[in-house]
């Protein structure tokens, strides 16, 4: 559907008024009612812009939570070219996780929607970015000599995220990042990072 900047500004405050709704409550129990009530539309109004009801809407929520997920990290993921700059990374990482809590947002949703047409896609790219941010950040450390050059960039950068991805279902689990700060430093030690003496 064409959207006028007007209509996309609409969309996207309904998305974004459901998404900070849904960080504080169970994806699972909430209706459309509650998505109207908090993002102050009518029926009509979310009706056209997710014709297809809530799925879509949770569908196009968990896409503004994938891409937050980057957000939140940046600029030091796009920036892994110093040591420094890892250890700035890794503390946005776990600053992230520490806000969200035992709740994640895009867990819930891809719960809720992950048959939906399109789901797998949303969480494909989100990994597939990145991974890629990481594997630079790599690639830049191993031109500057500071991490060894038989270190494969694709294997490490996907340890990261499956490391990460594995410490915050530890943290909902359980409501602590201790798994998820002691894979992070494993993996960035794994690098070579310095010791401090």
């Amino acid at each position: 559907m064409k959207l006028t900047p007007k209509g996309q500004a609409t969309r996207q405050r309904i998305i974004e008024g459901a998404a900070a709704y849904l960080r504080g409550n169970d994806a699972g129990a909430v209706t459309l009612d509650d998505v109207r009530a908090v993002t102050r539309t009518s029926k009509g109004q979310l009706f056209h812009y997710f014709p297809d009801g809530k799925e879509q809407l949770l569908l196009a929520v968990a896409q503004h939570e994938a891409d937050r997920v980057l957000t939140d990290q940046e600029p030091h993921l796009s920036r892994l070219d110093t040591w420094e700059s890892w250890s700035a990374w890794r503390d946005a990482v776990l600053a992230r996780y520490r806000a969200q809590g035992r709740l994640c947002p895009l867990g819930a949703l891809m719960d809720q929607v992950s048959s939906t047409p399109g789901a797998t896609e949303v969480v494909t790219e989100l990994l597939g970015q990145w991974q890629e941010r990481v594997r630079r950040g790599v690639v830049v450390m191993q031109e500057k000599g500071e991490v060894r050059a038989d270190l494969d960039p694709d294997r490490a950068a996907a340890a990261f995220v499956a490391g990460i991805q594995g410490g915050v279902q530890v943290l909902r689990a359980t409501g602590s990042t201790v798994h998820l700060e002691a894979v992070l430093d494993a993996l960035i030690d794994h690098l070579g990072r310095p010791r401090p003496t």
